[in-house]
């Protein structure tokens, strides 16, 4: 049985591309961690919906546009496990890779195109700064600018992502597929075709029970197959990248991969020993 290609491939950023969350790591720095940790899981555990507590985490911190961007390297220190040759692969193959996140516009943008995802595929939520806080009259000073407010829309409240999977796609064709740690993620399952669950930074019980597919180990690296397919993987087996794709054969026989709906499982596993003659 054939495995269809996803040629749409969305990602989920904090917990998911990489293993820290931006706005727990501003809390830190208020010495807020508690609070706003506690807000975060509620809201990605689907306690709480994320509009409930969006404002409130930011207003509690109160972070500086420096301390904002100071995001940015963090992430890419935090990197999970191969996710960048896993978008490289996925762009050499031709798949259309995007960032949807809950994150904050700068570091997620800034960090999607170091990964190379394009600027125009990414989508965040921007913040605003007052301009009249810190040492505003000296210029050089401007990354003092304390939080004002964020651009409420649809990636603030918890089902919103869905929409903006359908706004980034419009009109185009091909197969689509989400992967994601939160309840967000979970619920805009309803506009892709495959949603897959991310449990290798943080395992949501919620998202574990709920997701068809779900990917627990701290590697993204299965992911490859089931974005392109058992078949293309072993095409794959006679190019430089043969030692990566020996390392996704051997977590899926690990059991990387968790099926909670049988159909698809089904059809992966024909898919898979088809092409491998042998069962994972």
């Amino acid at each position: 049985m054939r495995w269809p290609p996803y040629e749409h491939i969305f990602f989920d950023c904090d917990s998911t591309l990489t293993a820290v969350e931006g706005i727990d790591i501003l809390a830190e720095t208020a010495a807020k961690k508690w609070r706003v940790e506690t807000l975060t899981n509620a809201a990605m555990n689907g306690e709480l919906d994320l509009g409930e507590v969006y404002g409130k985490r930011l207003q509690a911190i109160k972070p500086t546009r420096k301390q904002v961007q100071a995001i940015k390297q963090i992430y890419k220190r935090n990197l999970v496990e191969d996710a960048a040759e896993v978008i490289a692969i996925l762009h050499d193959l031709g798949h259309k890779v995007y960032i949807i996140s809950g994150g904050l516009a700068e570091p997620v943008a800034e960090f999607g195109v170091w990964l190379g995802v394009p600027r125009e595929r990414i989508r965040a939520v921007g913040l605003s700064y007052n301009a009249l806080s810190g040492h505003w009259w000296q210029p050089e000073t401007t990354w003092e600018e304390q939080y004002l407010n964020f651009e409420q829309g649809s990636l603030t409240i918890s089902d919103g992502k869905a929409e903006i999977v359908r706004e980034l796609l419009g009109e185009q064709y091909g197969r689509s597929l989400l992967i994601g740690d939160g309840n967000s993620d979970l619920l805009a399952s309803r506009a892709v075709d495959l949603f897959v669950g991310y449990g290798g930074v943080i395992q949501r019980q919620k998202v574990l029970a709920g997701a068809p597919v779900y990917l627990h180990s701290p590697s993204l690296a299965p992911l490859l197959t089931l974005a392109a397919g058992p078949f293309v993987l072993k095409q794959l087996a006679k190019t430089p990248y043969n030692h990566f794709i020996s390392k996704i054969q051997q977590l899926i026989e690990k059991g990387a991969i968790i099926f909670n709906d049988e159909r698809i499982h089904t059809k992966f596993d024909q898919a898979y020993q088809a092409v491998h003659s042998r069962s994972y």
